[in-house]
């Protein structure tokens, strides 16, 4: 094949710049109204619901996430429940409950301390804040789909294509609802929707953080900004090769970081993998159109 990279007439194909972040930029206009019909089309029409629930952390994915869906399917449809572990900050309730004022969205506050706590109290003491982040993060899920059962309502994810990407989640606790609006956003993208929607500037200005363990910061964690590596992400999904965009001049560090999590965390995403013994196997063969 001749003519390089990247192949003529493929526009997202562009040219690896680290200063140059023009691909990913959306109309975010369009992609609002598209994510409002999806939402419409698979909460209701798809799935025969008329309620959502949605865990409301005080964080710009929770609160676009809680927008759009107040405008697909009404406020009132709308249940953002907060969820606080006795080591989240006071200012994440602020902000969610910021968040649900400016859309009119009901909210419900279940502390999840006890119920954290009655285990890894009694059976894990030594637990470190990783472990005792991720056993918050799935008893935050249990009580969501508890709430969801309750209320004949369906689960509304929240988490990014940045995120999965990079692995940076908990494996059966974020990836868990059957529905996500932002699931093909980078986090980039989430910011300049946020924005556009209205979501108030206190959440969109801070770092970002799972606020699950005291401190931490996303990209203290990940050891590269989001906008960096999102620009990464994008031209590896592209096609162009590591070695290609460190000459092209991004740091060395900063690809290693994102390619390695790229693909150490590839089976994350393929939830569960399935040992095939028919032409017929759930998830593997039997797919929608829109599962491929």
């Amino acid at each position: 094949m001749s003519g390089g990279w990247p192949p003529a007439g493929i526009a997202e194909a562009r040219a690896a710049d680290p200063a140059d972040a023009r691909a990913l930029d959306i109309d975010v206009e369009l992609v609002r109204r598209w994510l409002v019909e999806f939402l419409r089309e698979e909460i209701q029409h798809r799935r025969g619901f008329r309620r959502v629930v949605i865990g409301l952390s005080g964080g710009v994915d929770s609160a676009l996430t809680a927008a759009l869906c107040a405008e697909a399917l009404g406020p009132e449809a709308v249940l953002a429940l907060l969820l606080p572990y006795r080591t989240s900050s006071p200012r994440s309730r602020e902000d969610a409950l910021l968040v649900a004022g400016k859309f009119g969205i009901p909210t419900r506050t279940i502390e999840i301390t006890k119920a954290v706590d009655g285990y890894l109290e009694h059976f894990e003491p030594e637990a470190g804040g990783h472990r005792r982040g991720n056993v918050a993060a799935r008893q935050r899920m249990i009580i969501l789909f508890d709430q969801a059962f309750k209320l004949s309502a369906l689960p509304v994810g929240t988490g990014n294509k940045s995120e999965r990407l990079l692995g940076y989640y908990t494996w059966h606790a974020d990836d868990s609802p059957p529905v996500n609006p932002l699931g093909d956003l980078f986090k980039s993208q989430v910011w300049a929707l946020a924005r556009a929607v209205g979501v108030p500037a206190a959440i969109l200005d801070k770092p970002a953080t799972a606020d699950l363990i005291r401190g931490q910061t996303d990209e203290e964690d990940l050891g590269v900004s989001y906008p960096e590596a999102d620009l990464i992400l994008h031209h590896l999904l592209s096609g162009h090769v590591v070695d290609g965009l460190i000459e092209a001049g991004f740091g060395k560090k900063k690809v290693d970081i994102v390619a390695g999590r790229l693909a150490r965390t590839h089976w994350k995403r393929h939830l569960p993998t399935v040992a095939m013994l028919s032409a017929t196997a759930i998830g593997e063969w039997y797919l929608r159109p829109v599962d491929y």
